[in-house]
């Protein structure tokens, strides 16, 4: 998916914990994304918001399991995986995407995926709401986890 999301009514979630987990590479990008999320969930009234920061996005996974057995309601993942000369792109972006939905789909909790994976740099400062960015895929992956939760206690 690209491009710009689709306008999503931000549902009101007074008592969710949202952690947000980011991964400490490319600081810039993933503040970027972080702000992101916090947007979105600042708009739902999300009751606790936490910021957990990771040495990269293969450790967001793990994190994200402790997080959610914690006691928090969902988890934001975001982090950037950039493309370079080895294999090691390949293999982080398959742990990192196959980890986040395994951890979600066994504790039947939420993870929304804001983890970039990119070519160049210049395609995640497009992707991760920079004021010059074209998308602002921390917040896209908040309002997916806010859906999520809310379908949840529409069951």
């Amino acid at each position: 998916m690209s491009g710009n999301s689709p306008y999503v009514k931000i549902p009101l979630l007074p008592l969710a914990r949202v952690a947000i987990v980011t991964a400490s590479w490319h600081g810039d990008i993933c503040r970027a994304l972080v702000e992101g999320a916090k947007r979105a969930l600042t708009k739902a009234g999300v009751a606790e918001v936490k910021v957990i920061e990771v040495p990269g996005s293969f450790e967001i996974p793990l994190a994200s399991q402790m997080v959610l057995k914690s006691g928090f309601d969902a988890v934001v993942a975001v982090g950037l995986v950039l493309r370079g000369k080895t294999p090691h792109f390949d293999y982080v972006c398959q742990g990192v995407t196959q980890g986040v939905m395994e951890v979600q789909l066994a504790l039947s909790k939420p993870i929304g995926n804001g983890v970039l994976m990119c070519d160049t740099i210049e395609q995640a400062r497009d992707r991760c709401g920079l004021k010059t960015s074209n998308e602002d895929k921390g917040y896209d992956a908040a309002v997916a986890v806010l859906e999520l939760l809310a379908l949840n206690e529409k069951l």
